[in-house]
């Protein structure tokens, strides 16, 4: 044990300071030998090392949804080498360095809180251990030793004895009951973050390495939650109840307000926003902005939540715009008001009316009398233009046959010396040939 202290010493005692000045303000309002004062501490160091986390949280958020983009050609390599588990791996692995990713880049926060959770476990062990350890001296000591969590020491444990407890100040009763409820809460705690993960921000149809690798977390962390908790003292199990509500705070205003593309949170938040950009005709907060325009830059590459939110869009007579702005399209008409107030109302699709079967009957009769008044006037046009064709034909002949006869005589030519010296008449009695000149 003191060969894992002294690992631990550089951190040490930073977060035994800490502790005792969270204390000496919540001394002054709840007192010094009080629960609340090194409970509330406690629970204040969780809040500033989170709140220092914040940035290798948004990292591992980038890092979960590259992996989410990954997640078509893991399912391709799956399929392609479903027979070959040890080339599956390799191509995953190559998958993973060209992308830049980690797949246990979600285990960041928790891997960054274990210097302070081991160095806090110290610190709270040398006060059950009635040790001095980093900047606690012997009157804080005992000032932490007098301090009660609902009737259990911050240093006490599941698995302490009752002679243990009652140096301490407590009955072995409250000691496992608290611990007993912390250690569940704890667990619970873990394992609805998770799931809550599992659920609503990832696409859990597509069975890759790393959804497993999340499925395996959900169940194992909450396990090993409840079986090293017993061996925990009381004011860990405040810190890792701390910590475990925050992350699950945390995860849900992400998972709200930033889904994962793809995920039953990314259709929620897509339908919330359709109803407030139709009500108010704008994006107001920059965040909705730069989905959108993520969603626009998309294109045709956009899922079905995407889809349905730029027709919904279109069906209010708005437009998203590259920038992330909307602005109202075409099918958006302006109405006048009585008192000369323009209010603008989306143009809505008017639909026919059903009509009864004697109007349809009515209809398709008139329809018939038309055709047959248009097929008579255009008989009667064909009749006449006949006519005219003929006169005109009856005058264009007259000329022709009031020729005298003379002029309608074949003109003596070529083609009558030829015919003459054939010896040939056309239509009448062949003439003699003459004799012949010896």
């Amino acid at each position: 044990m003191d060969t894992i202290a002294s690992l631990f010493s550089f951190i040490t005692t930073p977060v035994s300071w800490v502790i005792v000045q969270f204390h000496s303000v919540y001394g002054k309002i709840f007192g010094p030998d009080t629960g609340w004062a090194w409970g509330l501490s406690i629970v204040s160091l969780v809040i500033l090392i989170r709140i220092c986390l914040i940035p290798l949280f948004v990292k591992q958020i980038k890092a979960t949804r590259a992996m989410q983009t990954l997640q078509p050609e893991m399912k391709k390599i799956q399929e392609r080498y479903k027979n070959d588990k040890q080339r599956q791996s390799e191509e995953m692995m190559k998958l993973y360095k060209e992308s830049g990713t980690n797949p246990l880049s979600s285990c960041l926060p928790i891997l960054a809180q274990s210097p302070f959770f081991f160095a806090l476990y110290h610190v709270l062990n040398g006060i059950a251990s009635n040790q001095t350890i980093g900047v606690i001296n012997e009157s804080l000591l005992a000032s932490a030793q007098k301090a009660h969590i609902f009737g259990a020491p911050l240093a006490a444990k599941f698995t302490d004895g009752s002679s243990k407890v009652e140096a301490l100040g407590a009955s072995l009763t409250d000691v496992r009951v608290v611990t007993a409820i912390m250690i569940v809460l704890m667990s619970a705690s873990q394992f609805y973050t998770q799931r809550q993960l599992m659920t609503k921000n990832v696409d859990t149809t597509v069975k890759t390495p790393f959804m497993q690798q999340q499925k395996m977390l959900m169940y194992v962390f909450p396990v090993m939650f409840a079986v090293f908790g017993i061996n925990f003292p009381v004011g860990v199990l405040v810190y890792w109840l701390t910590t475990n509500v925050w992350t699950m705070g945390q995860q849900m205003y992400v998972i709200r307000n930033n889904p994962t593309p793809g995920s039953k949170a990314q259709a929620a938040y897509l339908e919330r926003l359709t109803k407030h950009v139709t009500h108010h005709g704008k994006t107001r907060r920059r965040s909705e902005k730069t989905i959108i325009k993520a969603i626009v830059a998309k294109g045709r590459d956009r899922n079905e939540f995407e889809r349905k939110f730029i027709n919904g869009l279109t069906k209010a007579g708005l437009v998203a715009q590259a920038d992330g702005t909307v602005v109202k399209g075409e099918a958006q008409a302006v109405a006048q008001t009585e008192d000369g107030v323009t209010s603008t109302v989306a143009a809505k699709r008017q639909q026919p009316k059903r009509q009864t079967k004697a109007q349809r009957q009515s209809a398709a009769a008139k329809a018939a009398d038309d055709s047959t008044s248009a097929s008579d006037s255009s008989a009667a046009d064909d009749a006449s233009a006949a006519a005219d064709t003929t006169t005109s034909l009856e005058k264009s002949d007259e000329p022709q046959d009031a020729k005298p006869a003379a002029q309608q005589a074949p003109k003596s030519g070529s083609n009558g010396r030829s015919r003459a010296q054939s010896g040939q008449r056309k239509g009448g009695p062949q003439r003699p040939k003459s004799p012949s000149k010896k």
